[in-house]
């Protein structure tokens, strides 16, 4: 029996609690680097208890990011700004990952605030790729990529994971969720190629056992390798639980340490029943089907709630995400409510919560 707040190895990386922050995106980067919003944005979820913080969805090509304003690692010096992250959270115990990705036929959109709709190039907007020439619901038409550029799409892949390495970072995340490139090619609605990226289940998940391997080989054995999955499209026919239980098993082959398990990301009309840890269940079904680590991630915001998932082994850990947003010190405040003792910063001591 695990506790929230007892440590655990990943691969041959050590984390000092099990309640970990979910990549989320922030929109604020120019040309692909990180800003102050950033830095202050990341000290604050550091310093906040947490035992591994996860940078958002990380482009590893200038067209592989969501919006404009979206970080990106295609360049050395992208990467080398990032790398004052792992710096300031090794100094305070904490892990730091990164999440590599590229949006596919969701990417060239302006950042929520702005509307969140896809962008003309005279807006800045560009011309997105997919598996298959098919439109995400009323975004336009996605170039089908070519065998040549599924080649070069493994090699960038790689190429950001050393400069992720390069840069300090204990853990490499692919993103594989939310119908962005890679969960693209995964799903039968948005992938139709009959070449060898397409058609059977083993053809899908090709690329992306690709690219595991290859990074596996790269890093070392000391840094851990996860994969943000969709585990489910919510949809008839599309990509299952079944399914995703199946891929853990080779992406553990593939030398995969942990699977982040989300949903959905697909199409803009899948029907999902959000509610309270509704995701969990994909979590505990992976890690005891496919004898692979998991986190859960979605709607957890009680520290009961995300207790009781890590006790009762439904999840190696917890990712949070929104209810980071509003307190980036709940891991914190989650220890004190659980009567787990935990430090605090130096400089917050003061603000430690005492029972009278």
């Amino acid at each position: 029996m695990s506790n929230l707040f007892d440590p655990i190895t990943v691969g041959n990386i050590s984390i000092k609690n099990r309640v970990w922050v979910s990549p989320m995106c922030q929109y604020s980067a120019i040309d692909g680097v990180m800003q102050d919003w950033h830095a202050i944005h990341y000290g604050s979820l550091i310093t906040g208890g947490s035992g591994l913080v996860m940078v958002e969805a990380t482009g590893i090509r200038p067209e592989g990011r969501i919006s404009p304003q979206c970080l990106g690692i295609w360049t050395d010096q992208q990467a080398q700004v990032l790398g004052e992250l792992p710096n300031f959270a090794h100094k305070h115990g904490v892990k730091m990952g990164i999440q590599l990705a590229h949006a596919g036929r969701k990417a060239s959109t302006a950042a929520p605030w702005l509307g969140g709709q896809p962008l003309a190039p005279e807006d800045g907007g560009w011309q997105t790729v997919a598996p298959s020439a098919i439109a995400f619901g009323s975004y336009p038409e996605p170039r089908e990529l070519t065998t040549v550029e599924i080649g070069q799409l493994r090699a960038d892949f790689v190429a950001a994971a050393e400069r992720a390495l390069f840069a300090g970072f204990d853990v490499i995340e692919l993103h594989v969720a939310h119908g962005y490139l890679l969960h693209e090619f995964l799903s039968p609605i948005s992938n139709q190629r009959t070449d060898e990226y397409g058609g059977s289940f083993e053809n899908r998940i090709r690329l992306l056992i690709e690219i595991a391997r290859e990074i596996r080989v790269v890093i070392s054995p000391a840094r851990a390798l996860f994969v943000r999955l969709s585990c489910t499209d919510w949809v008839p026919g599309g990509w299952a639980i079944e399914d995703s239980v199946e891929l853990a098993r080779e992406l553990k082959a593939a030398g995969v340490d942990l699977v982040d398990c989300s949903s959905a990301g697909t199409t803009p009309d899948a029907q999902i029943p959000v509610g309270p840890g509704f995701q969990v269940p994909f979590a505990q079904r992976i890690r005891q089907e496919a004898q692979i680590a998991t986190s859960a991630v979605g709607m957890i915001d009680s520290a009961q709630q995300a207790q009781q998932i890590v006790e009762s082994g439904q999840a190696d850990a917890v990712m949070l995400g929104r209810a980071m947003l509003g307190n980036p010190r709940w891991p914190l405040q989650a220890a004190s409510e659980l009567g787990v003792e935990v430090p605090w910063p130096s400089q917050y001591q003061r603000g430690v919560l005492r029972k009278p």
